[in-house]
């Protein structure tokens, strides 16, 4: 009798609900890929907010503090000083490695050296990790369970041993490559197989919960499911989080005993991808007008929907925009059929155009 691989056993027996839910989530996959295409412009303003929002969630997660607009502000060259220096180079690492993967990940190639690779670009800002960055572990660690404040509220679990690290993951890789290429398994199994023995083994000294969220991130868009760069998948588990560390610890305690099971990770994971499909699939049919708009075309816009009627200069002292910048508006917010001219110099006015008065 063939030796079943242990990684590979653990996903024996999975549940009908957990294969309804797979069903689901590749029929969303589905209707994204066939859908009305968005328009290029609207992709690109949501993967730069994905960048931003992953990025803000997932170095929260791990006890971070910045905030998504302390991020902006950060990446625009502005002042965010009453963080601490550590907050603002994980974050940095964080939203370089993640637009590196969005942008290239057809190019990539997921291995050893790869992941250890993106280990050093996820830390190359943090001044405490330089001596271990794309290193696997030489002392041991625990996983910890973090406030909103980033202090620990608990050990999840013990960790593979430093010394059996290496080999642990040379074997899981060997595992998840030639499983992706046999197809032997549902891609969505085996990256959900790959992240929680990845953690399970927590094979650098800092840096690993964060990374496999990198990794969720390239596995996912490599398997298909091109909707990930435009919903943050890190937004969804921040704000599950209690139930992100007690679906990793109601599996990962098991493991290596005679009651393994892999469910409760399976359940809370493929709830999150689930969420994030449906989330993409509902901005093919939602209105994708105001994502067309920059920052002040968007700021016109939400104020014209409140008045009747309104002049140039009204609008230029009640939303602090220069007078240029709001012709430059107008008219673009007039191109788009979205609000008409009344009258002439001095007695222009604007007002949003009424179905009645559309083509």
């Amino acid at each position: 009798m063939m030796n079943i691989h242990p990684l590979s056993q653990r996903l024996e027996n999975v549940p009908s609900s957990i294969w309804t839910r797979i069903a689901q989530i590749d029929e969303l996959k589905g209707r994204w890929s066939a859908g009305a295409q968005l328009h290029t412009q609207v992709l690109g303003r949501l993967k730069r907010s994905v960048l931003v929002t992953s990025t803000g969630a997932s170095t929260r997660i791990e006890g971070a503090r910045l905030s998504d607009e302390d991020i902006e502000k950060m990446l625009r060259g502005l002042s965010v000083q009453h963080f601490s220096d550590r907050d603002k180079q994980e974050v940095q690492g964080y939203y370089e490695l993640l637009t590196n993967v969005l942008d290239s990940w057809q190019s990539l190639r997921f291995s050893e050296n790869l992941i250890k690779h993106f280990h050093q670009e996820l830390l190359k800002y943090v001044d405490k990790d330089e001596p271990h960055r794309g290193e696997y572990k030489k002392q041991e660690n625990k996983v910890q369970m973090v406030d909103q404040a980033g202090q620990s509220i608990g050990v999840l679990f013990d960790t593979t041993p430093a010394y059996l690290t290496p080999n642990a993951m040379r074997d899981l890789m060997e595992w998840t490559e030639g499983s992706l290429k046999s197809q032997v398994h549902h891609p969505l199994l085996i990256i959900a197989n790959y992240i929680v023995q990845f953690l399970q083994i927590h094979p650098f000294q800092d840096g690993n919960g964060r990374l496999s969220r990198i990794l969720t991130n390239l596995l996912m868009l490599q398997a298909g499911y091109t909707y990930t760069p435009y919903i943050s998948h890190e937004k969804l588990v921040e704000d599950n989080k209690p139930d992100y560390y007690l679906a990793l610890r109601r599996s990962q305690t098991t493991f290596n005993t005679e009651q393994e099971t892999i469910v409760p990770w399976l359940e809370f994971y493929f709830g999150i991808v689930h969420r994030q499909a449906q989330m993409a699939v509902e901005l093919l049919s939602t209105n994708s007008f105001e994502m067309l708009l920059s920052p002040a075309q968007l700021k016109v816009w939400e104020y014209m929907q409140s008045v009747d009627e309104v002049a140039p200069r009204t609008l230029s002292e009640e939303l602090g925009i220069p007078r240029p910048t709001i012709n430059q508006v107008v008219n673009r917010l007039i191109a788009l059929q979205k609000i008409e001219r009344i009258g002439l110099g001095r007695a222009t006015r604007y007002r949003m155009v009424s179905f009645s008065t559309r083509d």
